[in-house]
C-alpha cells in the first residue's frame, strides 16, 4: 500500500527563492528564474521573475506572445513584484529569446521545472 502522507499536496514555484532570501544569502540576487506551474490536467504556465524594471515587460510579452504563439500577460506579485507569464511550457524559447536580444546574459539565466 502506498504512503500517502509522502506525496505533495501543492508546490509553491516561487519557494526556493524564498527560502534563499530568508537565509540571507544573495544566490538570487540578480538571477531570472524561469519557471513552469502546472495548471489542470496538462495545461502549464511559464513565468519569468528577475527582469530588470528598465525593460517595458508589456512590450516583452507582447513579442513572446507573437513569436511562441501563445498568450500570456504582466502580473504583479506581492513579493517578487512583476512576473511575466506565459501559457505553455516556453522555458527554452524564452530563455533563448532573452539571450538572442541581449536582455540577460546566460549566467544571469536559471530555468526550473520538472
Amino acid at each position: 500500500m502506498t504512503d500517502i502522507k509522502n506525496l505533495p499536496t501543492s508546490s509553491d514555484p516561487f519557494a526556493d527563492a524564498a527560502k534563499d532570501n530568508d537565509s540571507g544569502g544573495d544566490v538570487q540576487q540578480g538571477l531570472i528564474h524561469i519557471r513552469i506551474q502546472q495548471r489542470n490536467g496538462r495545461k502549464t504556465l511559464t513565468t519569468v521573475q528577475g527582469l530588470s524594471s528598465a525593460y517595458d515587460l508589456r512590450k516583452i510579452v507582447k513579442v513572446c506572445k507573437k513569436q511562441f504563439n501563445c498568450n500570456g500577460t504582466v502580473v504583479e506579485h506581492p513579493e517578487h513584484g512583476e512576473v511575466i507569464q506565459l501559457t505553455g511550457d516556453q522555458r527554452n524559447k524564452v530563455r533563448d529569446f532573452l539571450m538572442e536580444f541581449g536582455l540577460a546574459p546566460a549566467n544571469l539565466l536559471k530555468v526550473h521545472g520538472f
